[in-house]
C-alpha cells in the first residue's frame, strides 16, 4: 500500500485535472465530528468488512483515521478485496493538522 504524506494529498486534491480520491475517514463518528478533511466520507472502521461492496474498487481511495495505525489495517484489507489503488494518509489527521490545516481541532 502506498503511503501518502499530508501534503501530497494537499497538492493532490489542489489539482483540477487529477482524479477526485474517495477519502475514506475510519474513525469512529464523534472523531469525525471533531475534526475532518473537507469532502471526506466517514465509515468507521468497524463497518468496513460489511460494507466493502458498496465502494468502489477501481477508484482511488485515501484511507483515513486519527494518526495512521487504523487507516493502515482498513487499507490492507482493501487491498486484499481487490482495490488497486489505496493509499494511507501517514499520520492521519494529526499529520494533516500540522502540515496543511494547522487551525484544526485537534484531540
Amino acid at each position: 500500500m502506498k503511503q501518502l504524506t499530508p501534503t501530497e494529498l494537499a497538492q493532490w486534491l489542489a489539482d483540477p485535472a487529477a482524479d477526485r480520491p474517495l477519502l475514506l475517514d475510519v474513525r469512529e463518528p464523534w472523531e469525525f465530528q471533531l475534526c475532518n478533511i473537507a469532502g471526506a466520507e466517514n465509515r468507521p472502521m468497524q463497518t468496513i468488512p460489511a460494507t466493502v461492496g458498496e465502494l468502489d474498487a477501481d477508484r482511488p481511495t485515501v484511507v483515513i483515521c486519527h494518526h495512521g495505525m487504523r487507516s493502515y489495517q482498513v487499507g490492507v484489507f482493501l487491498e486484499r478485496a481487490g482495490f488497486d489503488a489505496v493509499y494511507n494518509l501517514a499520520g492521519g489527521v494529526a499529520a494533516w493538522a500540522d502540515e496543511v490545516e494547522p487551525a484544526m481541532a485537534r484531540y
